[in-house]
């Protein structure tokens, strides 16, 4: 594990932006009603925004940081920092972040970089963009963060499809001398990387006409190779115990007393495997919020959406002792905590 702590960088907004697809699960005509009503029941999902084909995650986040900046009154010419985390990127290659600088009209001076990396993503954005910030050089920068995984799940698969849904966001960090900054646990397993997988179309296991063919793994599951793989019992397993040990191992390297954290934003998984978590963290429910029933699982974009849609009126004024964690693919996990202070929260961005 890496534990840092960042100073001298503070969140100074944040904004969402949700396809205008709304998919419901009870909608969903190729699974029982029965078994539908038992995967709501254990997943707390029961609609999700799904992006179109020619939507990418890209657009989501361009359309969020567009409502920040404005909101914000930032001048572009001094955003000199722009990091981008997706496992949904617009092309193998070029990377998409230098994309997003000349589409938000950016410096060229602006510093890119895009981070691939899913349920962890934001934690690990978050660390990285603020570390470039923490001497001064660097005044003002966006942290961009989401994934369209719904696209790259088959609708044939129960165990993915009506998990998913899809989501940009846009964090604005700004130097601030003097500020107490971030804390930061961060861990990573590769030897799980098979858990959460699209097994081809990487140069791994490349492209052919035999990743197309859909294959029936269970009843009630078929997918191909360009498909998104979940190893649910696998993914459980990890998730119950590698969240709260992170978050316990930065509440004592940091010295923090867990009942002045006013909230604790988890990724959002499912209902069933965060209830376990926040049981054996002992936090009480009013300050573990979820956006899992209107949104699902939205990867990497989970922490800062449920920010926004559960907890923005209470973030846009005051101060906030907050902790993120994030837990997942890769597989790679971690935690966070801040103060957060009257930030800016723009209304939900609908992409049309």
């Amino acid at each position: 594990m890496a534990f840092l702590h960042i100073k001298n960088v503070s969140i100074k907004g944040l904004s969402a932006c949700v396809p205008a697809t709304v998919e419901e699960n009870t909608a969903l005509t190729n699974i029982a009603t029965a078994d539908m009503e038992k995967l709501i029941k254990t997943t707390g999902i029961e609609r999700r925004h799904i992006a179109t084909p020619a939507t990418c995650t890209s657009d989501l986040c361009f359309a969020a940081a567009e409502k920040l900046i404005a909101e914000l009154n930032w001048d572009k010419a001094e955003i000199e920092g722009l990091v981008f985390v997706t496992q949904s990127a617009d092309y193998l290659l070029p990377a998409t972040s230098p994309i997003l600088q000349d589409r938000l009209g950016l410096s060229h001076n602006c510093f890119t970089l895009d981070i691939s990396l899913g349920c962890s993503g934001y934690i690990y954005g978050l660390s990285t963009l603020a570390s470039y910030m923490q001497n001064g050089m660097i005044k003002k920068a966006l942290l961009l963060v989401g994934d369209t995984l719904s696209i790259s799940c088959s609708k044939d698969d129960k165990s993915t499809y009506p998990l998913f849904g899809d989501s940009g966001t846009a964090t604005a960090l700004e130097y601030c001398e003097g500020d107490e900054g971030f804390k930061f646990v961060l861990s990573s397993d590769g030897s799980g990387y098979q858990s959460i997988i699209i097994p081809d179309g990487g140069y791994r296991s490349r492209f052919g006409t035999a990743s197309l063919e859909q294959v029936q793994i269970e009843e009630g599951i078929a997918r191909n190779k360009l498909q998104l793989s979940l190893d649910g019992m696998d993914v459980f397993s990890f998730g119950i115990s590698k969240a709260p040990e992170s978050v316990n191992q930065l509440l004592a390297k940091f010295d923090i007393d867990k009942e002045k954290v006013d909230y604790f934003f988890f990724h959002q998984a499912n209902l069933m495997m965060n209830e376990r978590i926040r049981k054996k963290l002992q936090l009480p429910e009013n300050k573990v919020p979820y956006s899992l029933k209107n949104f699902g699982n939205t990867s990497s974009s989970s922490i800062p959406l449920t920010m926004i849609t559960e907890t923005a009126e209470a973030l846009k004024s005051g101060s906030n002792q907050v902790i993120a964690c994030g837990f997942g693919v890769g597989l790679s996990w971690g935690s966070m905590a801040c103060t957060t202070k009257d930030l800016i929260i723009p209304d939900l961005v609908i992409y049309e």
